[in-house]
């Protein structure tokens, strides 16, 4: 039966322009001419429980004000903070680190100590050494064991990043700013060995087989504004299409479908500190309790890119926790396209395929701090993907 499906899939074929994310990316222009649609292979999912892998949590860190990225004196040291980049991390790392870059480098180049080895840490260890300044990393945990490497691994500049009504008037131009920055960067690791960045077509789904709602947990009570990018990016993404009955094999009443940027974090991870390694950087296991214990470091600027352990590091009680998790399925090679259906993402991943139950609200998780893996949450999951499926 899957056989049949396969060869169904590659005769009805898949069309292939624009939607990344959800339905907020922008349309393609009416009168644009597009190329004849080319038939392509489409395997399917295979959504059984026994797919399973692992359940990661990760607790994003959320500040209403959006990502801090400024100085303040802690004793003799000068600290940049660089964090609180909500579920935009990866997305808005390069843009980001740029500009702690320039904070951390104000007044000459100087040995530099960045805290944290997640995809804010490593960026911008990247940019200021690049820059002509001696770094060193001081971590409690390498990459792949930070929250960062639960992350989902698709550009979402915008989510969760902060709250509409708690930023300063010019947080829209400087967000656009580190949004454009870290598109270009990106595009850098796009081909080379690894896909540690890759474009992929999503397929946004509507109206399936016992479509009943949204799926995923229960949306935490009250309601944030959360920031909307608006049309400032309009042009820097592809754009989405809605796509017909003939190319597609699901059976849904609607579908839109186009690229979307995604990052393959273990390997990008490995490339990023693999070069900071090799031009010179430092990286030393260390934890920290209290700011104080800054004052042992040789180098007179800290960047601190702790993410959500600024909370218990500086105090920060303007971060807040908004717990995300993630259904890993053992890799399917064959599987090269990304769903949105019944709020469920699904990202193929070389380490695995990403499930991720993202309920009826960004309000999912928000001020949850329990990193305890929900099994039933993972399982519900894959129950509504499997109609998409059933005649595989």
């Amino acid at each position: 039966m899957a056989a049949q499906l396969h060869r169904r899939m590659v005769l009805t074929g898949l069309g292939a322009a624009g939607l990344a994310g959800c339905a907020t990316t922008p349309a393609a222009p009416s009168g644009v001419i597009r190329p004849a649609f080319q038939p392509r292979s489409f395997a399917p999912l295979i959504t059984h429980r026994g797919r399973i892998s692992r359940i990661t949590v990760c607790t994003r860190p959320f500040r209403a004000q959006g990502p801090r990225i400024e100085a303040e004196a802690v004793g003799d040291k000068r600290v940049v903070h660089n964090y609180g980049h909500g579920g935009s991390g990866w997305s808005l790392s390069w843009g980001s680190a740029a500009m702690a870059r320039d904070i951390a480098l104000e007044g000459g180049v100087r040995p530099v100590a960045v805290i944290g080895c997640g995809a804010i840490g490593l960026t911008s260890a990247l940019q200021i050494l690049r820059a002509g300044g001696p770094v060193t990393i001081y971590a409690a945990e390498r990459t792949p064991y930070t929250r960062s490497a639960r992350a989902t691994g698709v550009w979402s500049p915008d989510s969760r990043i902060a709250a509409e009504g708690s930023v300063t008037a010019d947080f829209g131009d400087r967000w656009e700013a580190m949004s454009r920055k870290s598109w270009r960067d990106h595009h850098a690791f796009i081909g080379v060995d690894g896909d540690p960045v890759r474009f992929i077509d999503q397929y946004n789904l509507r109206g399936g087989p016992a479509d009943t709602g949204p799926v995923g947990p229960t949306p935490t009570s009250g309601s944030v504004g959360f920031f909307r990018s608006g049309d400032r990016l309009n042009g820097l993404a592809p754009w989405y299409r809605e796509i017909n009955k003939t190319e597609h094999p699901f059976p849904v009443e609607s579908v839109r479908c186009g690229p979307v940027m995604t990052f393959n974090v273990a390997e990008y991870a490995r490339q990023l500190t693999e070069a900071f390694l090799l031009e010179g950087g430092r990286i030393v296991q260390r934890t920290f309790n209290h700011p104080s214990e800054l004052a042992t470091l040789a180098e007179p600027v800290v960047v601190n890119c702790a993410g959500y352990g600024a909370r218990a590091l500086f105090g920060d009680q303007s971060l807040t926790p908004v717990r995300g998790q993630i259904t890993w399925l053992t890799p399917q090679p064959e599987v090269t396209y990304a769903l949105w259906y019944r709020s469920i993402n699904m990202v193929p991943r070389h380490d695995g395929i990403v499930i991720q139950a993202n309920g009826s609200s960004q309000m999912v998780g928000y001020g949850v701090e329990d990193e305890t893996p929900d099994r039933d949450e993972a399982e519900q999951a894959l129950a509504a993907l499997a109609p998409l499926f059933a005649s595989a």
